[in-house]
């Protein structure tokens, strides 16, 4: 079994509802949640001109290959009514691969670790609780130093 971290966001609809539908597929459709972060409440990143996000990181076991994973969740946000129409634009729900094991994987479609993670507070602000020793396989530093270290200042409060 591969320990897969995945980043799940939604800024759109009932939040909450598109957060626990999301885990609820993940654990169907890849495999047993291990652990969930508590949820954070975050600006918007990248486009600022929209509504406030929930976030919550997701760690499940899973037997799939990375780009079955990425397949999957690709599924998961289309069957939730994810539409891709503008870069950073408002969703109902939004899935990242944070890591899939210690694998380092740059691929056309699909980079792991995600390589925004390390920018992202809205991220390492989960990510941290969940996994605060958690080794980054690329840059050699915890996901609490990284987030002791960021220079991301928006706002990201755990609800």
């Amino acid at each position: 079994m591969f320990k897969v971290f995945l980043l799940v966001g939604t800024n759109l609809g009932d939040r909450h509802d598109y957060l626990q539908r999301a885990i609820g597929q993940i654990g169907q459709l890849i495999g047993p949640i291990i652990t969930l972060s508590s949820v954070y409440e975050t600006q918007a990143w990248g486009k600022t001109d929209q509504p406030d996000y929930l976030n919550q990181v997701v760690i499940a076991q899973t037997n799939l290959q990375p780009h079955e994973v990425l397949k999957r969740i690709l599924q998961i946000e289309l069957d939730l009514g994810r539409k891709r129409e503008e870069k950073w634009g408002a969703r109902t729900i939004d899935i990242d691969i944070l890591f899939y094991d210690e694998i380092v994987l740059n691929d056309p479609d699909l980079i792991i670790p995600h390589p925004q993670l390390q920018n992202r507070r809205f991220t390492l602000e989960p990510l941290a609780e969940v996994a605060p020793e958690l080794i980054h396989p690329v840059l050699k530093q915890n996901m609490l130093y990284l987030k002791n270290n960021l220079q991301d200042c928006l706002i990201v409060k755990k609800l």
